[in-house]
């Protein structure tokens, strides 16, 4: 395969041929980036998808994804035929979803190899480029089990809602190269890389520094049980840090003070910062879930705490704020309303975003509904009329007019009218 993109950059041929297996956030910004350089055939089992795609409009809630689609000059093809795409493609990067197994304690992983297999049964000598978020040492894995591939991973650091602008404007590039396969009992087996392979994950950092609109970022080509580290770490420390201003909040709101002035204090030292300190329901979301309680099963035989903290801080913040929305409801019985109906504004996570998988105000509207309170959902992206047994409604003013305490991760400045009735820990009106 080295061989083959040597005689192709010295031939002055620039473009790669890439497929992209996934079109959610993280596969289909990829897609879009680096198509503006290079052919991409951009691989999903859901047929509705892939045709919103190739009609230039974007399946996914995503500024930047949906202006690029629109109205950019890209190379981009999407297709339900995998093996045709995979084919022809010099680099194949895997973006399949690796939902968190409790059963298991673990990701699930198989849809991945479900790629690589198909991936290995068409074209071997392609460079499979790993992006789904994967165990610490995952891809030495796959190299023990297909030790005909050649395999890389490249952890991805993106928002919901805007994860072609964080393609676009990298924090950094890695990419992580297995320096050995290991048998079962982790002994190595096979002390040789892939010829070419170092070389071929620079060429993947370069691409997709060149797609990017900061082409100086750094690029960091290490190993990729490191790199796999680095991905879970990353996304661990964000949830602490989530977690931390949450318990801090509830501190204030136990004690009668003011939490906006004393995370203002605090942001203030240059160490800690003014950013990423919003309370919420919790942390919540496709990644910091299932990627802390990741980094935590692979740290079975080492000693810890903290990891164990974060995930605990974040089902006691959920507790105490369905504590709270029960109290107030108990108080609207007290002043004379005999069923107070409680309405859940937004099942998303984020602002801008259209994705409530593992959404906080879910935990929440779970634990307030085993009290048997009543509650209906204002959630304009969902078509179903119930979620959860729930009611969903989709005109906000009946839904404003059918609730007496309206529950909001986020502030929106649609509730301005009926903020007399809206719970929320939004201080600063960000994520």
């Amino acid at each position: 395969m080295n061989a083959l993109l040597d005689a192709r950059e010295a031939s002055g041929r620039k473009a790669y041929g890439i497929a992209v297996a996934g079109l959610g956030y993280v596969g289909l910004s990829i897609a879009v980036l680096l198509s503006q350089h290079n052919h991409v055939e951009a691989v999903d089992v859901v047929a509705d998808k892939v045709e919103i795609v190739n009609s230039g409009a974007s399946p996914i809630r995503d500024k930047e994804i949906e202006e690029y689609l629109s109205s950019r000059a890209l190379d981009l093809h999407a297709t339900t035929d995998g093996a045709q795409a995979y084919a022809q493609a010099d680099f194949v990067v895997v973006a399949a979803p690796t939902n968190y197994d409790p059963r298991r304690n673990f990701f699930d992983t198989s849809y991945v190899e479900q790629v690589v297999e198909r991936v290995l049964s068409v074209n071997p000598r392609a460079t499979i480029v790993i992006k789904s978020t994967v165990p610490v040492g995952y891809t030495e894995h796959l190299c023990s089990r297909y030790p005909e591939g050649r395999f890389v991973f490249s952890p991805e650091f993106l928002r919901e809602g805007h994860a072609l602008y964080d393609n676009l404007h990298p924090s950094r590039i890695i990419v992580g190269i297995p320096s050995y396969a290991r048998d079962a009992n982790g002994a190595p087996v096979g002390a040789t890389v892939p010829a070419g392979l170092p070389e071929d994950a620079r060429r993947f950092a370069r691409l997709l520094a060149q797609a990017s609109l900061d082409p100086s970022v750094e690029e960091l080509v290490i190993g990729s049980s490191e790199a796999e580290a680095i991905k879970l770490f990353a996304n661990t420390y964000l949830a602490l840090r989530v977690a931390y201003f949450n318990e801090l909040d509830t501190y204030a709101s136990m004690k009668g003070l003011e939490t906006s002035s004393i995370i203002r204090g605090v942001g203030l030292d240059p160490r800690i910062g003014p950013h990423y300190n919003n309370p919420s329901f919790g942390y919540g979301g496709y990644c910091l879930p299932k990627d802390t309680k990741q980094l935590l099963a692979n740290y079975s035989n080492v000693p810890q705490n903290l990891i164990q903290a974060i995930v605990d801080a974040n089902r006691t913040r959920k507790d105490f704020i369905a504590d709270e929305i029960i109290e107030r409801v108990m108080d609207l019985v007290y002043s004379g309303v005999s069923c107070p109906i409680v309405g859940i504004y937004r099942l998303t996570m984020k602002a801008g975003s259209d994705n409530f998988r593992s959404s906080s105000i879910q935990g929440i509207m779970k634990r307030v509904k085993a009290k048997g309170i009543p509650i209906v959902v204002y959630e304009p992206t969902l078509d179903d009329q119930r979620f959860f047994g729930s009611e969903v409604l989709h005109d906000l003013d009946v839904f404003k007019d059918s609730c007496d305490l309206i529950v909001a991760n986020r502030w929106d400045p649609d509730l301005s009218d009926v903020g007399h009735k809206v719970f929320t820990r939004d201080l600063f009106g960000r994520d």
